[in-house]
C-alpha cells in the first residue's frame, strides 16, 4: 500500500536543525565546521608567509600595519541517514495496513521515516536509509536529488508488505557497519523495537556508542507496543505467546508471569536510556498506540524551542 502523503505532510512544515555543526554540500540552512571564502565572514586570523594575499584584508591593514587575512563560515545543509528495524518484531501487532488510524511498529517507522524525508526535503537536506534485520539488507547514502527522493519512499513502501516469518534481528552488527559507512557527520534517526537477540547487552550499547563516537547526533525513537509491550495488558485467560523472529511458542496464563515480565522489561527500558543519556543520544518512546502524528508533532515543536 502506498504511503499515504496527507498524513506525512502535517509534519513538513516544521524545520528540523541539527543541533551539531555538520558537514554538508548544498548551501542551505545549517552551520558548517569547515571554512572556505564563498559565503559569511567569519573571523579574521594572521597572514602566513607564502599563502595566496587574495584574502588579506587590505583595509585592517592600512589601520593596523599587520597582514590579516579574513576566514568565512560556509552554510551547509544537513545530511540525515534514516535506519529501520525491519526484522519481524517490528511487524507486532498485526493490523490492517490499509486502516488509517491503525499503526504496528513497521508502520508507525514507515510514516515517521516518511514525514522525516519530507521535512528535511523541504530545508534541501541530504537524506539517506538503511534498513536491517539479521544484516543490513538496504543501505543508500544521503542525496539531495528528486531521483534519490523517489526511491527512498519505493524503499519506504516495500516495508509495507507482510514480512519474511522468522527475520531475526542483528541491531548490534548493523549500526557497527552503518557507523563505518557513514563517513561525514550526520544526524542519524533510528526506528527501531530494540529487541535485540543478542545475549550481551552490552554489544547494543557499544554498537550506539560506536555511533556517537564517529561524531554522528543520534535520535532513537523506541518504537513499542506500549499496552502489550511493556504493561502486558490482556485478557486473564491463558495465552499461547510466539516468538515472531524465532518462532518460540510458550503457553502462559499473563496474571502467572506479569509481574516478572513487567520488572524485567522496565529494567531494560530504563537501562537503555541510561546508556543514551550517558552517550548523549536523544531517546523518544514512540508508542505505536499513539499513531506517528501525536509522537512526531510534540518531539519536533519541543526540539524547535530548544534551538
Amino acid at each position: 500500500m502506498p504511503i499515504n502523503q496527507r498524513e506525512i505532510q502535517q509534519i513538513g512544515s516544521l524545520e528540523l536543525i541539527a543541533r551539531q555543526v555538520v558537514e554538508g554540500f548544498i548551501t542551505g540552512l545549517h552551520k558548517s565546521p569547515f571554512h572556505g571564502f564563498s559565503v559569511e565572514f567569519a573571523e579574521h586570523r594572521l597572514y602566513n608567509t607564502g599563502e595566496s594575499t587574495k584574502h588579506i584584508d587590505w583595509k585592517l591593514f592600512a589601520r593596523s600595519g599587520k597582514l590579516f587575512v579574513k576566514r568565512y563560515e560556509e552554510e551547509t545543509n544537513l545530511r540525515c541517514q534514516i535506519v529501520i528495524d525491519s526484522s519481524s518484531s517490528m511487524y507486532y501487532p498485526e493490523v490492517d495496513i490499509d486502516v488509517g488510524g491503525s499503526f504496528n511498529k513497521i508502520k508507525f517507522s514507515v510514516y515517521g521515516a516518511a514525514a522525516m524525508m519530507l521535512l528535511l526535503k523541504k530545508q534541501r537536506d541530504a537524506v539517506g536509509l538503511s534498513v536491517f534485520s539479521n544484516e543490513l539488507e538496504t543501505h543508500l547514502r544521503a542525496k539531495s536529488s528528486v531521483v534519490h527522493g523517489k526511491m527512498l519512499m519505493n524503499e519506504l513502501d516495500k516495508l509495507l508488505i507482510s514480512p519474511v516469518d522468522s527475520k531475526r534481528t542483528g541491531t548490534t552488527a548493523a549500526l557497527h557497519q552503518i557507523a563505518e559507512s557513514v563517513h561525514k557527520r550526520s544526524l542519524i534517526i533510528i526506528f527501531s523495537d530494540m529487541m535485540d537477540n543478542s545475549e550481551e547487552q552490552e554489544g547494543l550499547f557499544s554498537a550506539l556508542q560506536h555511533l556517537r563516537h564517529n561524531k554522528h547526533e543520534i535520535i532513537l525513537f523506541h518504537v513499542v507496543d506500549k499496552t502489550r509491550e511493556l504493561n502486558f495488558e490482556f485478557e486473564n485467560r491463558p495465552y499461547r505467546f510466539i516468538d515472531t523472529e524465532t518462532g518460540e511458542e510458550i503457553k502462559a496464563h499473563p496474571n502467572d508471569i506479569k509481574e516478572n515480565y513487567i520488572k524485567a522489561i522496565l529494567a531494560y527500558k530504563n537501562e537503555l536510556k541510561l546508556r543514551c543519556g550517558q552517550f548523549n543520544i536523544e531517546y523518544v518512546e514512540a508508542d505505536v498506540n499513539e499513531g506517528f502524528t501525536p509522537v512526531l508533532l510534540p518531539y519536533l515543536m519541543k526540539r524547535a524551542r530548544l534551538m
